[in-house]
Formats: structure tokens, sequence, C-alpha cells
């Protein structure tokens, strides 16, 4: 599509997203959320290992924070097991947040700690899905370290006892980033419009939109989750 036709459909399907009840196709109801600087535990595993994605033992978050789980690709590309869940992105984040790939065979767990005196604030929504997009709003507020960025993700919602896991998932699809607004540095509201394409391996029924500021060290200082907005 060309790129000016699809800025005017981003900007009607975000304003739609101001307007409107969240799609039908968001899943389940708005649910108890973490704090907006709340910690962080993300789960990596490489796409070879299948056995760790129907492992009981993988660490779980506690109620008091925000879950990411990442499947990395590797050199193996397709052939690798859980390739087909497996986004570039996802190795991109491992690099910040752990300095190298997962370890192979096991769930490589990294948690970012609660910043209690951040004073960043986000919103995030989506707005009808239209032709294999998602229109994402995101909007934010609050200062940010030097170098700080923003990021916007599609997270799929896996449930316990769904698709071959035993415990809930909250596995990333898709990211945008990174976002470098300038207000993060003043503390100055800002606002970010993005389609975003869900891969075809997704289920859109399940997918929710999620944005983060990291730091320059990789460490994510706050969260916001669609229909769960940081606090």
């Amino acid at each position: 599509m060309h790129a000016g036709i699809l800025g005017v459909v981003i900007a009607a399907l975000c304003a739609a997203a101001g307007a409107t009840a969240p799609p039908a196709s968001a899943p389940g109801g708005a649910a108890p959320c973490p704090r907006q600087a709340a910690a962080v535990l993300e789960r990596f595993i490489d796409a070879e290992c299948a056995a760790c994605w129907t492992d009981a033992a993988t660490p779980q978050p506690d109620a008091s924070e925000w879950l990411l789980d990442w499947i990395v690709p590797t050199a193996n590309g397709d052939a690798a097991p859980l390739s087909p869940a497996a986004p570039v992105e996802a190795l991109q984040r491992a690099r910040r947040a752990l300095g190298k790939p997962p370890q192979a065979g096991i769930t490589t767990p990294h948690r970012a700690p609660a910043r209690a005196d951040s004073s960043l604030q986000l919103r995030v929504q989506t707005g009808p899905a239209w032709s294999g997009y998602l229109a994402v709003q995101l909007d934010g507020s609050g200062r940010a370290p030097a170098g700080a960025t923003a990021w916007i993700g599609l997270v799929e919602w896996v449930e316990a006892g769904t698709d071959g896991t035993p415990l809930p998932r909250r596995l990333v699809r898709t990211v945008a980033g990174p976002f470098e607004p300038v207000e993060l540095r003043s503390g100055k509201s800002w606002h970010r419009l993005q389609a975003m394409r869900w891969p075809e391996t997704a289920k859109p029924v399940r997918l929710r939109a999620h944005a983060w500021v990291e730091q320059r060290d990789g460490r994510i200082v706050a969260m916001a989750g669609e229909r769960c907005d940081a606090r």
C-alpha cells in the first residue's frame, strides 16, 4: 500500500479508536493492571525448544508484575519447531535485555525491577482491524532518562491449557519501534499513531496492544496494556 494512503488509514482508524469501544476482536474484559512502573518479567525461549513451551516449571510473574513472552529465532530459521511464533524483534530484544541470545534448551527469565520514582504515564489502545492491520494509538507523558525509547507490541494472550502451554503466555508477535519523541526529555505529553500488521500465524481475537519505555541499557521502566492502562 502506498505510504500516503496508509497514513490516511492510520489516522482514520486511530481516530475511531479514541471514539469507540474496544474492538470485538480484543479478548476478555479489563483485568487488574500492574502499576505503570511495576516490575516486568520477560521469558525468552529459543525457537528450537518446543519442550520450553510445554514446561509447567517455567518461572511465573506475581500479580503485581507485567509479563512478556518472547520466542527467539535461531540459525535454523523456519525449520525450528517454534519458528512460526518467533519474530526477528525477539532476538533484538534478547540482545538488549540479556546482552546475548537466550540459552538453548531452557527458558531464560529476565526481570526489570519496579521503579518507584518514575513519572512516566502511558496509555495504549487499538482501533478496528482493517485488512490485516490494527491501528494503535499510544499516548505518553512524564520525563524519561536520556536515550530512552518507546515501543509498541502486539501481544497474543494465550491462556493456560491452550496450544500446548500449561500456563498463561503473553506472547509478543510483532513490535514497532524504537520511537524517540522529544517530549520524553521534557516531560510533556506526546502521541503516536501506528498501523501494525499481525502475523498470519497469530489469532487476532487474542491480540492486545502493549507499549513500554526502555532506558538506553534496555531496562523497561514503564509499561501499559490495552484495556489495562499504566497508572
